[in-house]
């Protein structure tokens, strides 16, 4: 799945860092749902994840756009 992920950033000319970033907030994402494949979960999950991220203050503050992003 990230392998398609990387294909579909690069098919959109995102630069290198733009396609680290999405796949390492995506394996956040995956592992902090207990390695679930993202199209098993629903926007409630979504929701559930960005707000540990601002609830559990483990990220800048700019952290949960960039989450919110990566899962476009």
């Amino acid at each position: 799945m990230l392998d398609r992920v990387r294909g579909a950033l690069r098919a959109r000319h995102s630069s290198r860092r733009t396609e680290d970033a999405y796949v390492a907030w995506i394996r956040r994402y995956i592992i902090f749902h207990g390695k679930r494949h993202p199209v098993e979960m629903s926007a409630a999950e979504v929701t559930r994840f960005l707000s540990s991220l601002a609830v559990e203050g483990k990220a800048a503050a700019s952290a949960p756009n960039a989450a919110a992003q990566a899962d476009r």
